[in-house]
């Protein structure tokens, strides 16, 4: 029997904990830096340059020998060699990797053709590898690397509370511990549904698209690419969209001659849904009792009907659940029922405000103007970075909380391009609304519209929460929504 050397072993027992670890989280960093053999203080970027080669260097060394294959060596040995062999194989190929990412992304649903896939069965056959293990592990390779990509590429920043972010999405599409993740788990990630929690516009939707897009993906080895697009296996429906009457349809589908308008059959959200992806149910909170039971009995049991049709279909993909409200109003059944909610919770991730992740570290707003002004100009514009921070500094100020967030702050920058100035928005306040509203009364000038809306506004501002306002107005928790935002548009100060 083959046999490691002591510094062999050791050598590819720090691999092999770099291969299990993830990459957002400090732990990873640190053994990168002890494989390169470095002192700790060196960036990640110097560190992880002569990890690489240390790596392909002590490979080399078993394959000058012929020693690099895992026939022949005990079970330790073995496992110590599979994770480095892997280790080399997916950085030697990670910029093939990216270039098929990005020509899925611009292809779309049509699975491309994956041109370095033989190259790479080949060279893990080499190594010891079985051909269905090889398969496997190619698969698991592009699984690795788009998660990586979604999760770093889409979710920026410096700040603890977004590395924390990263760390948690990594957790929750390979599990904390690779190897559970490896043996049992690869294929069975639909029974893990997921909850984001976060304030409007804080990047909810991003958080999940990188896990909806990064579940595993088995290789069709006849036909020589994916077996599906990545492209295919994300779905969001945004719950607040449709009144209650069609959200039962957009959910489940429909037959034809279900209900008036049902001139055709329609699939659901659940239907297209891939075995390979997820769906993300956004506004979770806003959805009635009747739906959560629909839904909590599809995460339980795996079966839907569409509206209309008696026929059992099965649901295998994953759900991820989004909301804005508060954790205490999920737990204490205020905007859903609680066995619905401890269903959704098998993992629960909050996105942090944005005010959060400036307070924790100023630069992360530079870092976000970089990313927003590239997107909107199509190039990378220090220049710009620069001339639209100091108009945010002017005003609205560096200690702005940014209500809207992430998704306020990209059209802060759209309109400084556009007016050279960013002045948000102040509402009214009660005081001033109320005295809108009784004058209105008093010159019998007011609609019906306008008054509820008006009331309900009212009764928002000093409350701070939907549920409150239902009660008190008697409406249903969507209605009271929708007469809150009709008054906001209805009352805003440039309205008079």
């Amino acid at each position: 029997m083959k046999q490691l050397t002591p510094s062999e072993r050791h050598f590819f027992s720090l691999v092999h904990q770099a291969v299990y670890a993830n990459p957002f989280s400090d732990r990873r960093s640190r053994v990168d830096i002890e494989i390169a053999g470095l002192f700790p203080g060196k960036t990640d970027q110097q560190g992880f340059g002569k990890t690489l080669a240390q790596v392909r260097r002590h490979i080399g060394r078993l394959e000058k020998n012929g020693r690099a294959t895992l026939t022949g060596y005990g079970h330790r040995d073995r496992e110590l060699l599979t994770s480095s062999f892997l280790f080399d194989l997916f950085h030697r190929f990670t910029d093939q990797f990216d270039r098929l990412i990005l020509d899925q992304l611009a292809a779309g649903n049509r699975s491309l053709p994956v041109p370095f896939a033989k190259t790479v069965i080949d060279l893990l056959i080499g190594w010891g590898f079985s051909g269905k293990m090889a398969y496997r592990y190619l698969a698991m390779c592009y699984q690795l690397r788009r998660a990586f990509f979604f999760i770093d590429k889409h979710l920026k920043g410096r700040s603890e509370s977004m590395r924390l972010l990263r760390e948690s999405l990594w957790n929750n599409v390979f599990t904390r511990d690779m190897d559970l993740y490896h043996r049992y788990l690869w294929n069975r990630m639909e029974d893990f549904s997921t909850m984001l929690l976060g304030e409007t516009g804080s990047g909810k939707g991003t958080a999940a698209m990188a896990i909806g897009r990064s579940g595993f993906i088995p290789f069709d080895e006849k036909k020589g690419c994916f077996k599906e697009s990545f492209t295919r296996s994300f779905n969001a429906l945004n719950l607040s969209q449709y009144p209650e009457t069609l959200i039962e349809s957009e959910l489940f589908g429909h037959r034809k001659g279900a209900f008036t308008g049902a001139v055709e059959d329609y699939e659901g959200v659940f239907d297209r849904c891939s075995p390979f992806g997820a769906i993300l149910l956004d506004e979770i909170g806003e959805v009635g009792e009747p739906i959560q039971i629909k839904l909590l009995q599809v995460i339980q049991e795996r079966i839907f009907n569409r509206v209309g049709d008696h026929r059992d279909r099965t649901f295998r993909g994953r759900v991820i659940a989004a909301t804005n409200l508060p954790a205490g109003q999920l737990i204490g059944g205020q905007a859903m029922r609680k066995d619905f909610y401890y269903r959704l919770c098998s993992d629960l991730i909050v996105v942090p405000p944005l005010v959060q992740r400036i307070h924790e570290d100023p630069n992360e707003l530079e870092d976000l103007l970089q990313v927003v002004v590239q997107r909107i100009v199509g190039v990378p514009s220090a220049e710009l970075v620069s001339w639209v921070k100091a108009n945010i500094c002017r005003a609205p100020g560096i200690d702005y909380r940014w209500p809207g967030n992430v998704r306020e702050l990209e059209q802060c920058v759209r309109r400084i391009l556009l007016k050279h100035a960013y002045s948000p928005l102040q509402p009214p306040s009660p005081l001033d609304l109320a005295s809108r509203l009784q004058t209105g009364i008093q010159q019998q000038d007011i609609s019906a519209k306008a008054l509820v809306a008006g009331y309900c506004l009212t009764l928002f501002q000093h409350h701070k929460t939907i549920e409150a306002v239902a009660r008190i107005t008697g409406l249903d928790r969507r209605t009271a929504k929708k007469h809150i935002e009709n008054g906001k548009i209805l009352f805003a100060p440039d309205s008079h």
